[in-house]
């Protein structure tokens, strides 16, 4: 039996160093089911993390299973020089759930790629190359997203061929904003953002990419219409405004299926990728005809939109609209809230709760201030590990937890994992 301390030796010999391993030692997956999953060495664990929040339904889902499984033997490959049957089928649906009108869809690999290909987009119809990001954000880990990327540990380069800057968004925790109630909160980062404009641009700024909750940098959830105010400075300057629903999208917030819509808004560009196919291999951007065609050239995407990811995605937006995947989210992801509330609230390390649904997020800070305190949360991580849970971690200063289950949980595993967290953190205090 391969074992992950042998795994873990010949990683370390053919990969890279900066590529970030989670769990003290590392553990390698072999197969799962449902929302559970086992390690090469047996052990059996509650996935509340879904590979980024990208194993959106679970494991071994029969329906997407049996769709891949039948597209296998036909082809894997085709590009987008060729007319696929599965990849109009599947781009259709998707414009249609967009909410943006008079949609088209180009497909990529990845939600990095899906980002990248927004800013070309956005940057080649204005003709400007300055781009509006905001603080704490991650768009992924190419030279143009890293360059968007207000993440400073996840920022190797500031070397960018574009000119960005950076707003207050939706980490209040640590804004000098902090204190205010919503719509002061709101109605000071909008007076940023014009100051951004008026004093750090020269006017015509191409578009303004945001995570409508922020993945990476520890679900960092900004008030209800925030986006809302910010679109409306964009819109009287004629900046284009992107959606990264690259985590936000397909129900997981429970309230909506795209994260853009608690803000009564609809982008202009809006990307995704992750739970689209259950793990498969895809991203892409909708918008509008008229801006979509805009890109002189000719373009294709060698793997974006392949069969077997078309086919496998199909099956996985499917599944959510016919189970109602999001009004699940919305169910557990406020059932697991009950559980975690009330140990937040006593607790001196634990010193947040925020998210929507299923994308929740602990904050851990040294008690008595808000001094970050990256150790409790590798505590409570590694616990929770041992106890036979999963989750993830992120934040600024690697002390925000995160816990995305794949949205079919059921009441008991939520209950099984509210007990295991409510456990670590009274004992941690």
């Amino acid at each position: 039996m391969t074992t992950n301390a042998e795994l873990l030796e010949r990683h370390r010999s053919v990969l890279p160093s900066w590529l970030a391993l989670y769990h003290d030692p590392p553990i390698s997956f072999d197969r799962g089911q449902g929302r559970h999953i086992y390690d090469v060495e047996g052990n059996r664990y509650l996935d509340f993390f879904g590979g980024i929040l990208t194993t959106s339904l679970g494991y071994d889902i029969p329906e997407i299973t049996k769709a891949v499984q039948e597209q296998a033997p036909k082809t894997f490959h085709t590009s987008t020089l060729y007319l696929s049957e599965c990849m109009i089928e599947l781009a259709e649906l998707i414009a249609d759930l967009s909410g943006i009108p008079d949609a088209k869809v180009f497909f990529t690999t990845s939600g990095t790629e899906a980002n990248d290909a927004a800013l070309m987009l956005t940057t080649v119809a204005r003709k400007s190359n300055q781009i509006l990001a905001m603080r704490n954000s991650y768009h992924g880990r190419s030279f143009t997203t890293i360059a968007i990327t207000g993440h400073g540990s996840w920022s190797p380069t500031s070397i960018s061929g574009m000119s960005v800057n950076y707003v207050h968004g939706g980490y209040r925790l640590r804004s000098p904003f902090r204190d205010l109630d919503d719509e002061s909160y709101t109605n000071a980062c909008v007076e940023d953002l014009r100051q951004v404009f008026d004093m750090m641009t020269s006017g015509d700024v191409a578009a303004m990419i945001a995570e409508p909750i922020q993945g990476v940098g520890g679900f960092a959830t900004p008030p209800d219409g925030f986006f809302g105010a910010i679109k409306k400075e964009l819109d009287n300057r004629g900046v284009l405004f992107i959606s990264d629903e690259v985590q936000t999208g397909w129900g997981r917030t429970g309230e909506n299926f795209w994260g853009y819509q608690a803000h009564g808004i609809t982008p202009d560009v809006m990307t995704f990728a992750k739970g689209v196919a259950n793990g498969l291999s895809l991203g892409g951007l909708v918008a509008s005809a008229e801006l979509m065609d805009s890109l002189p050239g000719n373009s294709i995407s060698t793997f974006g939109g392949n069969p077997v990811s078309s086919v496998g995605a199909l099956a996985t937006i499917r599944y959510m609209l016919e189970h109602d995947i999001q009004g699940r989210s919305l169910r557990m992801g406020n059932r697991l809230a009950d559980h975690l509330r009330p140990v937040v609230d006593a607790s001196e390390v634990v010193v947040e709760l925020r998210g929507k649904g299923l994308m929740l997020a602990l904050e851990t800070v040294q008690v008595g201030t808000i001094e970050p305190n990256p150790a409790a949360a590798i505590q409570i991580m590694e616990e929770a590990r041992a106890a036979g849970l999963l989750i993830g971690k992120g934040g600024l200063y690697g002390n925000v937890l995160r816990i995305a289950p794949p949205m079919t949980v059921t009441e008991e595993e939520i209950d099984e994992a509210g007990t295991t967290l409510v456990n670590i953190i009274e004992r941690l205090g």
